[in-house]
């Protein structure tokens, strides 16, 4: 578990993204990524907030940033993912969850008073310096993606 800050370099991954193939942090070395991470494909959370970040991709692409969603789902799930919902962002797969917990994202959860292990929804902005430039943490999805973008914009 790690207590990522502002200014930190960010830690680097190598993982399955949707469609097949690897994708790495390293692949987009010179430009801002908008770099979040949701608990579970296909529910109403986490599906509200790919549709959001998705429709705001142009705006993302115009600003020279690239968003990644990162999640405990096997490739195979992001594919049938984006299938459903027409998701138009780059999904990564960390079935291991060795990249969610150097983001220290995979943290203990509690829902009815029973205690377990999962994801907290958060986002990372990753400068073209590599750095993490804001840390956004305990995300709720209304309105995230657009106060993204205007970070993404200020950098």
């Amino acid at each position: 578990m790690s207590d990522l800050e502002t200014g930190q370099t960010a830690p680097q991954f190598a993982l399955p993204r949707d469609g097949g193939g690897i994708l790495t942090l390293s692949d987009f070395a010179g430009k801002p990524v908008v770099l979040y991470f949701y608990p579970k494909d296909d529910t109403s959370g986490c599906t509200a907030q790919a549709i959001d970040f998705t429709q705001l991709k142009p705006q993302f692409e115009k600003a020279g940033a690239v968003v990644i969603g990162m999640s405990p789902d096997s490739a195979k799930k992001h594919d049938k993912f984006k299938a459903k919902y027409e998701i138009g962002i780059d999904l990564v797969a960390d079935e291991e969850r060795k990249a969610l917990e150097a983001y220290g994202v995979w943290t203990e959860k509690s829902m009815y008073g029973r205690k377990y292990m999962g994801v907290e929804r958060s986002t990372f902005l990753i400068g073209a310096d590599g750095k993490i430039a804001r840390i956004w943490r305990k995300v709720k999805v209304p309105g995230h993606a657009a106060e993204v973008l205007e970070a993404v914009k200020a950098l």
